[in-house]
């Protein structure tokens, strides 16, 4: 689990294919590895990844066909700069987010301004993906916990601030990137907890007391 707060951006030193697979290898830039363990889940530009070989300043991890075709490290390149983030632990400050590191879709960038100091984004998402995203919802770009800020039809926006610009890779976004989306883990639970019931033939209407009604009434909706 991890919270979309970026702890370093790291370089991909090497892309090496394994069959339909492929291994790479990170360098991670001011990343401390002094806790890492072989097993140990590094989020990649948002992706989970685990740990299979490491050192003092870069580690590796395998990336299969499933993650490939559900990414954008079906695009990487060596030299691609990447965000970074270990999971979290107990005792970690909870400043962005619930974060599973399971990416949903692929987004791209369709705008970029400037607005005072601030970068401001519009990207577009699968439509499979927008009754998960609300506006001044959380939605993870590339690891990065994110503030949306306004929507459109299957589009949403983020500001950036110059401290997110510094500390992660979204000051090199541009028009066409494609990005990393992970929307909100409570969402998705939300709609199961909602739907399940209509989804098993044997269930009853009166089997579960959690409506949409209920969780408006006690701030959940």
């Amino acid at each position: 689990m991890f919270t979309g707060i970026i702890e370093a951006v790291g370089t991909l030193a090497a892309i090496t294919p394994r069959g339909e697979d492929i291994s790479v290898t990170v360098d991670v830039g001011k990343l401390d590895m002094s806790d890492v363990k072989l097993g140990d889940s590094i989020a990649t530009n948002g992706v989970c990844l685990t740990v299979v070989d490491f050192g003092a300043r870069r580690f590796s991890a395998d990336l299969s066909l499933e993650t490939l075709s559900k990414t954008g490290f079906a695009q990487a390149e060596v030299g691609d700069k990447v965000n970074l983030e270990k999971a979290m632990l107990p005792t970690t400050r909870f400043g962005g987010h619930i974060v599973s590191g399971h990416v949903d879709g692929v987004g791209e960038i369709i705008e970029r301004h400037h607005v005072g100091r601030a970068i401001e984004f519009w990207v577009a998402m699968p439509s499979s993906l927008s009754r998960y995203v609300a506006e001044k919802g959380s939605i993870t770009v590339d690891g990065i916990s994110l503030t949306v800020n306004a929507l459109r039809e299957d589009a949403f926006k983020l500001t950036i601030v110059p401290h997110t610009s510094d500390e992660t890779t979204i000051s090199q976004f541009s028009v066409g990137r494609r990005v990393n989306l992970e929307v909100d883990v409570l969402a998705r639970y939300m709609e199961r907890l909602l739907t399940g019931t209509q989804r098993d033939d044997n269930a009853s209407s009166s089997s579960s007391r959690l409506t949409l009604e209920f969780l408006q009434q006690n701030g959940f909706a």
